[in-house]
């Protein structure tokens, strides 16, 4: 007795593998027949399995033109049928997306974050009052807690206070303030606390 077997190394590629080899050849025979109204019959069967086997895609929208895309994707762009939705074209689907930007750091202070200088930027906006004058004491004092989570010592306001004027070229000047900010030893209690917080958390979660 002889047997004809088949090695994935000598088969063709799957376009589409979620799919499945059967759906491939399926869309293959589909491209392969002569009547149109024939292939048009086959493709819509064929989009109906596909859906079976993505059920958990029902859910997004446009479900059905996704599948007549991925079904010309699998065809290689060489099926000819009626589709409810324009036909995509081999161009669009090669073409190289637009390069995005690299993310810059906001300032040569890393360890204050990238959101420290959005809230910087956002009070600028803000109109002279009591409350603009909150959030920069507040922005002062998130400051020194994320100073004090890099040098996990301590730290002079007249630090914090100096970095935040530079950081908001000059608009907001604390120097010569005589406001005091939130003492080291409060911010850096907190974060032990919660951190030993979480350490119990995690082991309430493991004896579970």
């Amino acid at each position: 007795m002889e047997f004809e077997l088949e090695y994935n190394s000598e088969r063709t590629h799957l376009i589409i593998p979620e799919y499945g080899r059967h759906i491939q050849k399926l869309i293959n025979h589909c491209i392969s027949l002569e009547d149109r109204g024939e292939r048009n019959k086959m493709a819509k069967a064929i989009i109906e399995v596909m859906g079976n086997l993505q059920p958990h895609l029902r859910d997004i929208p446009d479900f059905t033109h996704k599948l007549w895309d991925q079904l010309f994707i699998m065809s290689d762009f060489k099926l000819d049928v009626d589709s409810p939705y324009p036909q995509p074209s081999r161009e669009h689907f090669e073409e190289k997306p637009d390069a995005l930007a690299y993310p810059k750091s906001a300032s040569k202070y890393r360890f204050y974050g990238n959101n420290i200088q959005i809230m910087i930027d956002t009070v600028l906006t803000w109109e002279e009052g009591n409350l603009r004058e909150a959030l920069v004491y507040t922005i002062a004092n998130h400051m020194k807690k994320c100073y004090l989570n890099w040098n996990k010592d301590t730290v002079d306001d007249a630090v914090i206070f100096k970095h935040l004027k530079e950081l908001s070229s000059g608009k907001i000047d604390l120097t010569s303030s005589d406001e005091v900010l939130s003492d080291s030893s409060k911010l850096y209690r907190k974060r032990v606390i919660t951190k030993q917080n979480n350490k119990n958390k995690n082991q309430r979660y493991k004896k579970r």
